[in-house]
């Protein structure tokens, strides 16, 4: 797939709606993106209304589910059939909010839902440290800018002086975004990175006009856009992490490599790069990831779904058949919270869907718990409890 971004794939997924060629999983998505994401989504006007596309999105599940290509429990956790029928008939705005909660025999809609807690987890936002040559610590946050010789900063981007683009001498400087933010860099020689939650990058504040471009994602999770090295006499961008270098040819990709995770995820999205591991060179085509196993060094390449990996930077987090475990860790980094099973059974409930990165985590816990993936969840100052 494409580099696209969340309005560009769904429109994309629109118009395989209407041409009938979409797939059960994107069609799964398309529906589960009517429910959390319209704001995201402003379609031309030939696509017809909200409720048009509701009913030709339900008219295809149906027909779908008729015809047995579709199973009915499989498209359940996205779209309740019924509370979707109730939205059509009455033209109301389905989505899952506090608003809707779908009662078990799935038949009748309450409007007042009894909150577990009121104690409500808001989404992470732009924020970082920045650690200059000499040790000082200079925190970045949206609201606040902050200018020195060789950068300046709005509060929710950091951009490097590219006047002079190479140097002899290395002097290395550190972002670090925690728990529950992110924050997008422009380095010098024009590379620009989004750093996900808890994350850390060193690089130099000037690139040698003599080596390549390196870089080090220490720990965390990173979107490059890499410079081409025909604009920097032919000097080659590379970015080290732990035990891998990735060797850049002006390219897009991602590498998640955080500290609590046994795996090392390096997707290309677009362009070419080489994944250097000991003696090990593996060149990867776009929409491939390699996976390296930290504890064994082996590897694994396969080819992704590059919208699921890379959505994060876009303001959206997109799950495709993602263990609830694994989905949870994702959000504790974003809402900056620890997660208990306390019934160690659902860990590993499946979940497929399209979340706003801008919902606070009260709604999204409903909603997982109106798709009967949890029975019920309690939220304590940080804490968040599942069963």
């Amino acid at each position: 797939m494409m580099n696209l971004k969340p309005k560009q794939y769904f429109i994309q997924l629109l118009n395989k709606l209407f041409d009938d060629s979409i797939t059960n999983k994107e069609l799964e998505k398309l529906s589960h993106f009517f429910l959390n994401n319209q704001e995201l989504l402003n379609w031309p006007q030939h696509f017809g209304s909200k409720i048009e596309i509701e009913a030709r999105i339900f008219n295809k599940i149906q027909s779908d589910i008729n015809s047995g290509l579709l199973k009915e429990n499989k498209i359940i956790p996205l779209y309740k059939k019924y509370l979707f029928k109730y939205a059509v008939a009455s033209s109301v705005v389905l989505l899952i909010s506090l608003t809707y909660i779908l009662n078990r025999d799935n038949t009748s809609i309450t409007t007042n839902p009894i909150l577990v807690n009121t104690n409500i987890i808001e989404p992470g936002k732009d924020k970082a440290t920045l650690t200059l040559e000499d040790g000082s610590i200079v925190a970045l946050e949206k609201g606040n800018t902050y200018q020195i010789q060789n950068a300046s900063s709005n509060g929710e981007k950091l951009v490097y002086d590219s006047g002079a683009k190479t140097s002899k001498k290395i002097v290395y400087n550190y972002l670090t975004v925690p728990r529950g933010g992110q924050f997008h860099i422009i380095l010098s020689d024009g590379t620009q990175v989004w750093l996900n939650s808890e994350s850390q990058l060193k690089y130099p504040v000037l690139f040698n006009e003599e080596d390549s471009r390196k870089v080090e994602l220490v720990y965390g999770e990173a979107y490059f856009d890499v410079s081409p090295s025909s604009e920097h006499k032919g000097l080659k961008f590379k970015v080290f992490n732990q035990s891998q270098e990735v060797e850049v040819f002006g390219t897009e990709f991602n590498i998640k490599a955080y500290k609590d995770d046994t795996k090392i995820y390096t997707t290309l999205v677009e362009g070419k790069v080489t994944v250097n591991i000991g003696n090990l060179k593996q060149s990867l085509l776009p929409s491939q990831q390699l996976s390296l196993n930290r504890k064994t060094n082996n590897t694994t390449v396969n080819y992704v779904d590059v919208f699921n990996e890379v959505s994060w930077k876009d303001g959206v987090f997109s799950f495709e058949n993602i263990p609830l475990k694994e989905m949870m860790k994702v959000l504790s980094r974003w809402y900056d919270v620890e997660v208990l099973f306390k019934n160690k059974s659902i860990e590993n409930e499946q979940f497929v869907g399209v979340l706003r990165k801008s919902q606070n985590l009260e709604e999204i816990l409903l909603s997982i718990e109106n798709f009967k993936i949890i029975k019920n969840h309690e939220i304590k100052d940080k804490k968040v409890i599942l069963e």
